[in-house]
């Protein structure tokens, strides 16, 4: 079938919620992808930080056959081999901290919306039935789920899904004075990104994360929502080790599951323990496929070096951006940390643009608030791969730039 045909099909078929282009992807190995009429694209999106280890990875291609030919499915009122393996390969990474337990989801607002459970019924039961109130900053993503969604810290996103859920409080990030105003007796948690995404590759500042390590000393949890920075993205499995924090929860999906559904949300024992049977639940999450790929993935990162090549790459590809910026005079900032990098762009120059440009050369990036483009190619991405992505991206914005 023609592309236009199937796009048409997808239009009279699909919801309306997202702008797709007039392209359909078919195929792809490693960091490159193909359409529906031939083209291939250098891939810097991968599925949104997602296909951390590329497209078609012989690794998570046999670890599916092996699995879907063995058992792809059971409740989780028994146990599976795979999810065992994953969660103690996560829980006893060095990076990892006091962090023990694992609870399997199938999405990152999924892994988000257990964490908020989770810290409302540690506040509940440890400092009584008031203690509900989660504190998120402005800017930050955490989902789409109503719980999530009332704790993203972004007002466009709420206004057609209102009422929201009650018990959210919203605080600039890096703010150390607001977010100590906002801090009472009824302040159960804090959730928030050590980098947010969807906000325009945002970092803590040292200052603020001295305020949460203070906070935390006086019984607030930190939930660290990892879901885009997790799993290596950063240059380490958790980008918390970076950051001089010791989380209670930590949320992890997208590089997981490397493509394939599957999040996770993992507490410490002392917060762990305040779920009982019943308290909650999922039928597929953590089931013997996804967490074989997830197995995989882990050990591909590990045993591969994938961690030190990330932050290899991160340096050139900063590198030559900042040349890029140097000799078009359009970028505001480079910014971000491993393979999570952000181009903030002058207003004169926007981002929109720049991703259309880089289209046209044949390079998938996205965009992020604040007039930032986001780039994401996977962990395994090579030097010749990152020197190819400068060419374009430079030809993009010098189009774009004049």
């Amino acid at each position: 079938m023609k592309t236009e045909d199937l796009i048409e099909l997808g239009n009279s078929a699909l919801f309306n919620t997202y702008n797709r282009g007039d392209k359909i992807f078919v195929s792809g190995k490693g960091t490159y992808i193909k359409n529906n009429d031939g083209e291939e694209f250098l891939d810097f999106v991968s599925g949104i930080a997602t296909n951390i280890l590329g497209h078609a990875n012989e690794k998570i291609v046999e670890a599916v056959t092996k699995q879907a030919s063995e058992l792809m499915h059971i409740s989780n009122v028994y146990w599976n081999k795979p999810s065992i393996e994953l969660a103690d390969k996560l829980v006893n990474y060095k990076g990892a901290g006091s962090l023990s337990k694992v609870f399997f989801t199938n999405s990152g607002a999924e892994a988000n919306e257990g964490a908020l459970k989770l810290a409302r019924k540690y506040g509940r039961e440890v400092n009584g039935p008031e203690c509900t109130t989660v504190i998120s900053l402005v800017d930050s993503f955490h989902g789409r789920t109503m719980a999530t969604l009332s704790a993203t810290g972004q007002t466009d996103m709420h206004k057609d899904f209102q009422p929201l859920l009650s018990g959210s409080k919203y605080v600039e990030l890096n703010d150390s004075e607001s977010l100590k105003a906002a801090v009472d007796n009824n302040t159960c948690a804090i959730i928030f990104e050590t980098i947010q995404g969807e906000g325009g590759i945002n970092a803590l500042s040292k200052s603020f994360i001295n305020t949460l390590n203070e906070l935390q000393k006086n019984g607030v949890l930190l939930i660290i929502d990892e879901v885009q920075t997790g799993m290596g993205r950063t240059g380490t499995l958790f980008s918390f080790e970076q950051f001089g924090l010791e989380p209670d929860v930590v949320t992890l999906a997208k590089g997981l599951g490397g493509g394939f559904p599957l999040g996770a949300f993992l507490a410490t024992d002392k917060v762990a323990a305040h779920f009982k049977p019943g308290d909650h639940g999922t039928t597929l999450g953590g089931n013997p496929l996804a967490t074989a790929v997830g197995n995989a993935i882990f050990d591909e990162i590990i045993e591969a070096d994938l961690l030190d090549n990330a932050a290899a790459r991160s340096a050139e590809l900063t590198a030559g951006l900042e040349k890029i910026s140097a000799e078009t005079g359009s970028i505001a900032e480079v910014k971000g940390l491993g393979l999570l990098i952000g181009v903030q762009f002058d207003e004169a120059v926007p981002a929109a643009d720049v991703l259309s440009a880089c289209y046209d050369e044949k390079m998938l990036v996205v965009t992020a608030k604040n007039n930032v483009v986001r780039l994401l190619p996977p962990l395994n991405v090579s030097a010749e791969e990152i020197d190819e992505a400068l060419e374009k991206f430079g030809a993009a914005v010098k189009k774009v730039a004049g």
